[in-house]
């Protein structure tokens, strides 16, 4: 980034932004497609199996990365670390698709801001972490606007009535165990110097097989392999719904290397906006006014947040901008969805 003239880097700055958005909106699109509208008639149950698809794609996707960077494709950490992790990425996902079925998409991606009060509880308890009054305001005031958009508008999903809180319940598990991968994958890459296509392989290699597991302990592998030969849409849609979450994983790793984890931060705030918006427009669902402004509580604590500390890091100067790139350039893979080295499911 350091070579390159302002209007390179706004050109490519602009670009990687455009890009991840354009991705993960697409992701959340497919997502929200999948799980609450029907194909044939029917509704697609069985979310383990999109897990398992979009971990495969993430595998093919690391392995090739790690080889184009010439990162090892040996463990350098112990395999039942990344099983850990892969267990809570697993069912954190599941858990995140299963309440699309109850609940709004809108409703889904607020959750996703509201999981910062889990991540910082498990960082205290796990990692031993502090934060700041800033971070702890910024936190409240997150889930103040929040709980405001749950409280003041229809928040089920289009295909369901009357079952939301079952759907809060499948929220709640998903922050619990999304805030749990972060927090162990970041102690992972502290504790064993784990390099960022390294730990994606290997925690989406063991996802994938936990995932299996499931399906087929569950007996759901066969009628998910039936739903996807018997339905050519579903196919295409579960195709492209893994295919545009490794691309949201090429672009974050992208901005975040070259233009670091503020930027990222403010730009997965408008993906957010964006996302909740598309949604609306493309499947016709309602919004109150007060939860409009919910929205504009949440979302203007965001960027905030990612204003007060692009400023800082600017004002620290060239040495200490450079400091705050690579080590969450290679703890990142968010996409979503929020923290975790996952295909974007969350993003």
């Amino acid at each position: 980034m350091a070579s390159r003239s302002p209007v390179e880097q706004i050109f490519w700055g602009g670009f990687y932004a455009a890009g991840l958005i354009g991705m993960l909106l697409i992701y959340g699109l497919l997502q929200e497609r999948i799980m609450q509208i029907p194909y044939g008639g029917t509704v697609f149950q069985y979310s383990v199996f999109l897990v398992f698809a979009n971990r495969m794609a993430a595998v093919v996707f690391s392995i090739v990365m790690a080889c184009v960077n010439k990162e090892a494709l040996t463990n350098t950490a112990p395999l039942w670390k990344y099983l850990i992790i892969s267990f809570s990425n697993v069912y954190a996902s599941t858990c995140q698709y299963e309440a699309l079925k109850y609940v709004s998409f809108a409703v889904q991606m607020l959750g996703k801001s509201f999981k910062m009060l889990p991540v910082m509880v498990w960082g205290m308890v796990i990692s031993g972490k502090r934060y700041s009054a800033l971070d702890w305001g910024v936190a409240i005031a997150v889930t103040g606007g929040v709980t405001e958009f749950l409280m003041t508008g229809p928040t089920t999903s289009p295909g369901d009535t009357g079952n939301s809180s079952k759907g809060f319940i499948w929220l709640l598990a998903f922050l619990c165990l999304d805030g749990l991968t972060s927090t162990m994958q970041e102690k992972l890459f502290k504790e064993h110097k784990t390099s960022k296509y390294n730990q994606m392989m290997y925690v989406n290699g063991l996802s994938a097989f936990v995932s299996l597991c499931t399906l087929i302990s569950t007996g759901t592998l066969f009628p998910a392999l039936g739903f996807l030969f018997t339905e050519p849409q579903f196919a295409v849609d579960a195709t492209l719904l893994s295919a545009s979450a490794v691309g949201g994983q090429f672009f974050i790793y992208s901005q975040v290397k070259e233009f670091g984890a503020l930027v990222f931060a403010a730009t997965m705030n408008v993906r957010q906006v964006v996302s909740i918006i598309a949604s609306y427009i493309t499947y016709h669902n309602s919004i109150t006014g007060l939860q409009t402004l919910g929205l504009a509580a949440v979302f203007g604590v965001l960027f905030y947040k990612s204003y007060v500390g692009i400023a800082a890091a600017e004002a620290a100067g060239p040495k200490a901008m450079a400091a705050e790139k690579q080590p969450i350039a290679d703890k990142l893979a968010e996409a979503a969805e929020g923290g975790t080295y996952k295909t974007a499911d969350k993003a």
